[in-house]
């Protein structure tokens, strides 16, 4: 995969910018505020459907504006590719392919394989259960569109069961055969999910061990660890077994939507017993990982976005990740920074072409 051409109308803080790209290394330097990260998020929009930075749709229409336009000229396959996502407001969000909607955004995911390596990383490390779940199924559903059905087919069906046991506690009343329906409903996704992510995380954890030894010079054992309540009996039996309890917290404890993922170095967790150092290379060698497990399920690269990365890391580790990224099974790569002449220092020994826009 590979973006020839990006254009920008309306997006966040950039009025109108049209960018030709290169075909291996693509840097956006100037100032904080000129817009660098917002060209990284409109390729990630591209791809995703959704803003990286900012979930919130209308938030990343230009301030006084009413829409927005981003325009992508892919090619792939040898066969030109042309993604518009818009959204005005009032209306619904859109994104065409070769001028057809989608009327899911599902059958999109997995076109433009993204990987993205930015400061925000940090909340999967610092933040709940529910980030880490977010970055495992991102990963799996950009080459796995039923997984991703299923997944939102669940939970829109535990909100429905969590209304569902929020109305039983207003109204004093109960009643087990509707309960039993949404049950029913819950388990038939879950065990497809969990299978999903089970067979996933045993794929991506020697995948991530590699990359952490390979970024880090060190020997320190690191390793990821799925947490489940599924692992231990049927999702059917635990909600069974823990009807009296959902009803007193009126809201569903058992299920995937519990899932999460533990973060380890030498069997403790690395929040509390990992350097900051230690934390950007795990976090780096986490988005490495998922950049080559795409491409192992895809059979091509990734597109690789990296946000602020010579900021937030040493020069050591920055150097690392530029001689990882000069080796030919890295595709297409873009990368924003505050400083030119750092950028050029970085990439003054690169075999690969590179471009340098000022913004």
């Amino acid at each position: 995969m590979l973006l020839k051409q990006l254009t920008l109308t309306q997006y966040k803080n950039i009025s109108s910018k049209t960018f030709d790209l290169d075909p291996k290394i693509n840097c956006f330097v100037g100032d904080n505020g000129v817009g660098k990260s917002t060209v990284l998020d409109a390729i990630y929009h591209l791809a995703l459907g959704k803003s990286y930075f900012n979930p919130i749709a209308l938030q990343n229409i230009q301030m006084g504006q009413d829409f927005f336009v981003i325009e992508g000229r892919f090619e792939k396959d040898k066969k030109e590719e042309k993604i518009i996502c818009s959204l005005k407001k009032g209306q619904k969000k859109i994104v065409k392919r070769n001028g057809k909607n989608y009327e899911k955004l599902a059958d999109h995911i997995g076109l433009i394989p993204t990987v993205i390596i930015s400061p925000s990383d940090r909340d999967l490390i610092s933040e709940g259960s529910s980030t880490r779940r977010k970055f495992m199924d991102g990963v799996i559903g950009q080459t796995d569109t039923p997984f991703l059905r299923h997944l939102q087919e669940y939970n829109k069906i535990l909100s429905q069961r969590n209304a569902l046991l929020k109305y039983f506690a207003i109204n004093q009343t109960f009643d087990s055969k509707t309960l039993e329906v949404y049950d029913d409903q819950l388990t038939e996704r879950s065990t497809p999910i969990f299978k999903k992510r089970k067979a996933f995380m045993e794929a991506f954890i020697p995948i991530f061990k590699s990359r952490y030894q390979e970024i880090s010079g060190q020997d320190e054992f690191v390793t990821l660890e799925y947490e489940t309540q599924l692992d231990t009996e049927d999702h059917s039996s635990q909600l069974k077994s823990s009807i009296g309890k959902d009803r007193a917290i009126q809201h569903t404890s058992i299920g995937i939507h519990k899932d999460d993922i533990r973060f380890l170095k030498e069997d403790q967790p690395i929040k509390k017993f990992g350097s900051q150092g230690q934390q950007k290379t795990f976090l780096v060698a986490l988005k490495l990982a998922q950049f080559d497990f795409l491409r192992s399920q895809t059979g091509g690269a990734p597109l690789l976005l990296l946000d602020d990365a010579f900021d937030k890391l040493d020069q050591k580790r920055v150097s690392q990740i530029i001689a990882l990224v000069d080796q030919n099974d890295f595709g297409q790569i873009f990368i924003t920074d505050t400083h030119e002449d750092r950028t050029l220092s970085a990439l003054s020994n690169t075999k690969a072409g590179f471009k340098i826009f000022n913004l």
